[in-house]
């Protein structure tokens, strides 16, 4: 693995336990971040720590503080925050199961790879699991405790992998009711219903991501490419300018990387989709025939 871990542990299923590694499946790196500048100077702007009435201070007199009326805080001293921090556990027990479809999508907050952590031990076991919870068009509910926080995770399988996704919990999940509420009921012409389901059957086809494409990612990479091959950069301090060059070799790399990783993934992702769509619509139409 060209990445590290973020996470290593075990995966138990019951009796079962295997060893796992956890990887970031989403690459932020790849982003194109823009700075801001002091366009006389030329130097990136930075920020201090100020405080109204005092000016700037010092980082060691900062706590955190929760409001609980206005300009009122409830100060939490770091010692007190540490007191209350989760041990990190090395187990994610699978202790439910529910349909691949039945989680809210509003729930779903950051996706993680998971791999065997040894093969020679957890191949067989990490096999398993992934095929019983494909054959059953289920996902695995847990939870997790990383960095002195809990989560609760949804565990799916992913191609030849695992896919592990943290879920928000019911109360960061903001009512729909408040802003579909001033929504009216509407009584919806037949025909006019008729022609946009026809529509929709027309346009519809599997998902292919390299389909979308970002076009003010595109033109913004076009307008710094163009602008830094015309001369147009500004010089800075050394210190700087080191920073710089760092950081436009680690985005170039990263952008290297993601491109290579995903010109070989695509086409093994919509195989095994399709296989995936295939079995799930050998088993209902069992169930039908079975009815």
């Amino acid at each position: 693995m060209a990445t590290r871990a973020y996470w290593k542990g075990h995966l138990r299923l019951s009796l079962v336990s295997i060893g796992i590694e956890l990887y970031a499946a989403t690459a932020s790196a790849s982003r194109l971040s823009l700075h801001q500048i002091h366009k006389p100077s030329g130097q990136r702007v930075r920020y201090q720590k100020v405080a109204p009435g005092v000016g700037p201070i010092d980082i060691d007199e900062i706590v955190k503080g929760f409001e609980v009326g206005k300009d009122e805080y409830v100060l939490l001293e770091p010692e007190e925050l540490d007191e209350i921090k989760l041990e990190s556990k090395r187990t994610i027990d699978l202790v439910q199961f529910v349909d691949s479809c039945e989680i809210d999508p509003r729930y779903y907050y950051k996706p993680y790879y998971v791999v065997p952590e040894d093969l020679d031990v957890s191949e067989e076991g990490f096999a398993v699991i992934r095929d019983a919870l494909r054959d059953t068009d289920k996902v695995g509910l847990g939870q997790m405790a990383v960095r002195g926080r809990d989560y609760v995770v949804a565990i799916r399988p992913s191609g030849r992998g695992l896919l592990l996704e943290t879920l928000r919990y019911e109360d960061e999940i903001r009512k729909s009711d408040q802003i579909f509420g001033q929504i009216p009921d509407v009584k919806v012409d037949k025909d006019m219903l008729n022609l946009a389901e026809e529509l929709i059957e027309r346009k519809s086809a599997p998902f292919d991501p390299e389909a979308f494409k970002s076009q003010y990612t595109t033109a913004l990479r076009d307008l710094i490419n163009e602008k830094s091959e015309s001369g147009a950069v500004t010089p800075s301090t050394d210190d700087d300018r080191a920073e710089s060059r760092n950081n436009v070799i680690d985005l170039m790399s990263a952008l290297k990387k993601s491109i290579a990783k995903d010109k070989k993934t695509p086409g093994r992702k919509r195989s095994e989709a399709k296989s995936t769509q295939a079995k799930s619509s050998r088993r209902k139409t069992t169930k039908r025939a079975a009815g």
